[in-house]
């Protein structure tokens, strides 16, 4: 039976974690570090750092930070942030990164996935869709931290992007994105439906019945982030609701 990963996810706006809803209004909730620090003690199976105004400043994600944050860890970083070339890509997993996790970079210069597939190995890259509803129906493909909508429908993106060699589908509801009103689980399952490798569900958890849905889709990981950074339920408590509920997850040895 698949384990499935609960991942944190922080998002990192000049060296500290912020959260905000659909990437806007943001308000500081703690030091990198710190919190990387507690989550893996709470039982995290992986961290998610996305430096959010990397690509807005034209800037990689600090590589600072990331050393920081890896001397406080022994469980999988992914991190991301305006990665547009293997150097920057390089420097990341240098720095202490386990993966990388591309977006707008990826839509604007596709070939890049397979670039660093080839290079690193498509275990070391994540594919990260920002999803938004569009009018006609469907889902259009954002970027640029939800500042930009393309042209580009998001299951068609799945599709060519694991074909180019992403070994990983990071998938976040723009519009669910810090609601509280729960994945959008139709997305997820038809995403699912056609990926050819894992799908990290993301944005707008705040329950744990939402954590059980979005696991029942078929995805591999569940994000989240406000829930974990207010405190509001600790790692071991989803984990306990998942396995109450027959979902597979990873639990600390006693």
């Amino acid at each position: 039976m698949k384990i499935v990963r609960i991942v944190p996810c922080l998002d990192v706006s000049g060296g500290r974690v912020v959260k905000g809803i659909q990437f806007q209004n943001l308000r500081d909730v703690g030091s990198p570090r710190e919190l990387a620090r507690r989550y893996e003690r709470e039982g995290a199976d992986e961290l998610v750092f996305l430096d959010i105004s990397a690509t807005l400043e034209d800037r990689s994600a600090q590589e600072e930070w990331i050393r920081g944050v890896r001397a406080e860890l022994s469980i999988p970083l992914v991190v991301g942030g305006a990665v547009d070339s293997l150097e920057r890509a390089e420097r990341l997993l240098n720095a202490g990164a386990d993966k990388i996790s591309l977006n707008s970079a990826a839509v604007l210069r596709p070939e890049l996935l397979s670039d660093l597939s080839e290079r690193f190995g498509r275990q070391c890259v994540v594919l990260a869709i920002d999803a938004k509803r569009a009018p006609s129906g469907g889902w259009s493909v954002v970027t640029r931290s939800g500042t930009r909508t393309e042209n580009l429908s998001v299951l068609d993106w799945v599709e060519r992007g694991v074909q180019l060699g992403a070994g990983e589908i990071l998938l976040t509801s723009y519009d669910r994105d810090g609601s509280g009103n729960g994945y959008d689980l139709e997305l997820l399952k038809q995403v699912v439906a056609i990926a050819e490798v894992p799908v990290i569900a993301s944005g707008g958890a705040s329950t744990l019945e939402h954590l059980v849905a979005a696991a029942r889709t078929g995805a591999s990981a569940l994000l989240a982030a406000s829930i974990f950074h207010e405190s509001k339920f600790t790692i071991a408590q989803v984990k306990e609701q998942l396995a109450e509920f027959g979902i597979s997850v990873r639990q600390e040895l006693p």
